[in-house]
């Protein structure tokens, strides 16, 4: 009988160095796929508040472009400037906090597009969480940097 017990506590402590090992596999590759769902779910995220934004700096461009009943388009400095404005802060003064953290007016584009319409785009430097994606001892460690998120919209002025 006792040798029976020796047996079963030789397969549990077995078991127990087991379940580090396999613990020790998991963990990283589980890591991984958290710090990547985080990462694309905060890049959508602003990716869509930055493709919101434009469309509101197109549709106040849009309502403001033309020069009477002449169907001709003119992007005053100033309109330009709102539109920049509206994109970047949310209103159209400058007031406030950017609506992305690192977005400023350089980075939005007003413009003629031809034809009756103007165009907003925008080019956002985005900032990743994570700044470095960890190689767990397969190498050195891969730098994230330089991802631009990029959204634009071209409307017929009203």
């Amino acid at each position: 009988m006792s040798r029976q017990m020796h047996i079963r506590e030789a397969k549990r402590d077995r078991c127990r160095g087991l379940a580090i090992v396999e613990f020790v596999i998991v963990v990283p590759i589980c890591l991984m796929l958290v710090m990547g769902t985080a990462e694309f779910g905060r890049a959508f995220l602003q990716y869509n508040a930055l493709t919101l934004a434009v469309r509101d700096g197109v549709r106040h461009l849009a309502g403001r472009a033309l020069l009477g009943s002449t169907g001709q388009v003119s992007i005053s400095g100033g309109l330009q400037q709102e539109t920049q404005n509206l994109v970047v802060y949310g209103n159209i003064w400058g007031a406030g906090s950017p609506a992305l953290p690192g977005l400023t007016l350089t980075d939005v584009t007003v413009a003629d597009a031809g034809g009756g319409n103007v165009s907003v785009a925008a080019a956002y430097p985005y900032n990743p969480i994570f700044g470095f994606v960890p190689r767990f001892s397969f190498g050195s460690s891969i730098a994230v940097t330089g991802i631009t998120l990029r959204s634009g919209v071209t409307m017929r002025a009203l």
